[in-house]
């Protein structure tokens, strides 16, 4: 029998590559994980859209988490997003009373995604927007970006990020105003019309 050393990389056979996903649907999302918004509350806003591959096609495994201020700009503090069942050991969803910021969404058969949050307020320089991390089949790091609300137009021209774009990558990241505090934003990972994506160090 041939012994074959294989702490060189000389000598490492190769295997199949791999690709992450899609596995996001277990475990990971939770009941009411797109309604981030209070009941009822008055600054309520709905964001949706669908997640595309290079291709232009629609992912139906991609996995979203969303963070936002309050209105006032705040990051809120408030626990409760993921609240567990003492007996059970299950899920329970939000309270329905503290807003957490916080939400985790997966996207439908057909790519799409929605999710009920308030309206977010400026912090410092930056105009109000939402942060966003994409997991997606494919992806071995996920990837970060924002979401802006398109409802001051002198807040987003003065918007240090904003201002460094050309305005065909700047329009990536300010979400379409469809009325009655809905907006849309679609992603797309790759090719044309690629959102931009940031790199936090």
């Amino acid at each position: 029998m041939t012994k074959i050393d294989t702490a060189t990389p000389d000598n490492v056979l190769p295997t199949p590559s791999h690709t992450v996903g899609p596995f996001y649907g277990y475990a990971l999302p939770f009941p009411g994980g797109e309604d981030i918004a209070p009941v009822g509350h008055p600054d309520t806003v709905t964001v949706h859209g669908y997640v595309y591959d290079g291709d232009g096609s629609p992912l139906p495994d991609a996995l979203l988490e969303l963070w936002g201020p309050d209105p006032g700009g705040r990051m809120p503090t408030a626990d409760g997003s993921m609240r567990r069942d003492p007996a059970s050991g299950g899920f329970l969803g939000r309270n329905g009373v503290e807003f957490t910021g916080f939400g985790r969404i997966q996207t439908d058969a057909n790519g799409h995604w929605y999710a009920r949050t308030l309206r977010p307020g400026a912090r410092g320089r930056n105009a109000p927007y939402l942060s966003v991390c994409v997991f997606a089949r494919g992806l071995l790091v996920h990837l970060f970006t924002r979401i802006y609300l398109p409802d001051d137009e002198t807040a987003l021209a003065s918007d240090p990020l904003l201002s460094r774009l050309g305005a065909d990558r700047r329009d990536t990241l300010v979400a379409g105003d469809e009325g009655r505090g809905t907006y849309r934003f679609d992603i797309r990972l790759q090719g044309e019309g690629e959102t931009v994506f940031l790199e936090f160090q």
